[in-house]
Parts: C-alpha cells; sequence; structure tokens
C-alpha cells in the first residue's frame, strides 16, 4: 500500500514535504545551459512537438493564456504573437531561476507588452475561476507533486470553451522504439549533462521522471476525473512524446 506521505522523486521515495525542494534544486542548476540541453538531447525535435502543442491550443487574438512551467517561454514566446496587444499570456514558473531566465529571453526577444510573469505553484493557481481561455503545461507536469490537483486547478480556471494542453514526455508505443530509448535516456543523458551541463545527476533525474510520469491512456483517464470533457491524446515521435488536450465545456 502506498504510503500518503511519500512520493517519487525519480526512482526515489521521499516525503511529500521534500519533493518540491527537490525539483528546484536540479532546475536552480540547469536553468543557465537550459535551452543549449534542450537542443542537444532532442536533436532540436523540441521545437517540433512545441509547435504542434501551440497549434493544437487554437488560440486566438483577444485571449487570456496561462502557460504553467514556461522555462524560458518557448510556448509562451507563441502564444504572444497569436494572442495580439489585445490579449495577455501570463507565463509562470515555480522555480524563479527558470523564471528570471524566460523573462531575459522573452526581453531579448520583444516579447514585450502583452506578457507578465509569475512564480506560481500549479498545485495552487492565484487566479479566479474561469479566467482564462487556454491553459498549457509544457514537460512539468511530471515534476509536479500532486498532478490531479493540478490538473483540478487548470480546470478550474478555464472558461467555458476553453481548453488545456499538456505537453510532456511519455512511453513509446512500440518495444524496439522503447529499447533504444532506455539506453539514450540512462546511458547518453547522464553523459551529455556531465559534458556540457557539468550535471549528470539532474539529468539521470530526467530519465527517471519520465519513466515515473503516467502513461498516455492513465493521463487521460486522469484528465477526466478533473473535469475534462472531449479529452485526445497526440503522440509524437512515436509515442515519446505526447500532447494530451482537454476541454471545459
Amino acid at each position: 500500500m502506498k504510503d500518503p506521505d511519500s512520493t517519487h522523486f525519480g526512482f526515489q521515495e521521499v516525503p511529500v514535504s521534500e519533493k518540491a525542494g527537490r525539483v528546484r534544486g536540479v532546475f536552480d542548476s540547469v536553468a543557465s545551459r537550459y535551452d543549449l540541453m534542450n537542443d542537444l538531447m532532442s536533436l532540436g525535435i523540441h521545437r517540433i512537438w512545441k509547435r504542434v502543442a501551440v497549434e493544437l491550443a487554437g488560440v486566438r487574438k483577444g485571449q487570456r493564456v496561462l502557460d504553467l512551467a514556461s522555462g524560458t517561454g518557448d510556448l509562451a514566446g507563441r502564444f504572444s504573437g497569436l494572442v495580439g496587444p489585445e490579449g495577455v499570456v501570463v507565463m509562470t514558473d515555480i522555480n524563479a531561476a527558470m523564471l528570471g531566465r524566460g523573462r531575459e529571453r522573452m526581453v531579448d526577444d520583444g516579447h514585450l507588452g502583452n506578457v507578465v510573469y509569475a512564480q506560481v505553484d500549479a498545485e495552487r493557481i492565484p487566479f479566479p475561476d474561469g479566467f482564462f481561455d487556454c491553459v498549457t503545461i509544457a514537460f512539468g507536469l511530471r515534476n509536479v507533486t500532486d498532478k490531479d490537483r493540478a490538473l483540478a486547478e487548470m480546470y478550474r480556471v478555464l472558461r467555458p470553451g476553453g481548453r488545456a494542453l499538456v505537453l510532456e514526455f511519455s512511453h513509446p508505443r512500440q518495444r524496439a522504439l522503447k529499447t533504444i530509448y532506455d539506453i539514450y535516456s540512462f546511458k547518453a543523458l547522464p553523459l551529455m549533462g556531465q559534458l556540457v551541463a557539468r550535471d549528470p545527476d539532474s539529468y539521470r533525474y530526467l530519465a527517471e521522471s519520465i519513466r515515473m510520469h503516467p502513461d498516455q491512456e492513465t493521463l487521460r483517464g486522469m484528465m477526466e476525473i478533473a473535469g475534462f470533457e472531449r479529452c485526445d491524446v497526440h503522440n509524437l515521435t512515436g509515442g515519446i512524446v505526447a500532447v494530451h488536450r482537454g476541454f471545459r465545456l
């Protein structure tokens, strides 16, 4: 029987009270090399994954978008151009170092005026019910301690007719791909982390946290329990990554 006072941090069992701090330490460590490592780890394919997620979001001029776990702002930057000066994008992260790095990048890229920044815990979103047209979280849900609570919060702040998207590493659909992916994840990623970021442990955690994340069908079920309807799953790169989308009707 699972201990309700413990949770996983990668393959480790840790007290629930410790996980957020441990995750914060990981991203404090990698913030300065985050974009470079994303390009190296995915061979640049992460840009395609994010482009697909943005297209599925269907964001239009004048809308309000909440981007959780924004990192350095890949999704938020695209949404900023789509909503235009009449709309607003709230770019958030629980980690101050990542949020600061993302804000610097957004300013450098000229995203001014319709982007606001906030340090936000996805489990406790500080906005009123029905405030946003779209809520997204890209490569962040697996790091959340209470995923069910985060999904419920995403649902709460959506207006009727709004939609939420979860872009996340998932589970390859073919056995051969899974075998190759496992070798790459547990051998190549920590080595890359050592050589580029001087931090193999953070990238070992990355590989472990992906394996502990719910598979496609389980996550879709979790979204439905949170209240989302018309939930669909879009597998990318053979299921290595998936976009889950749900609507508040």
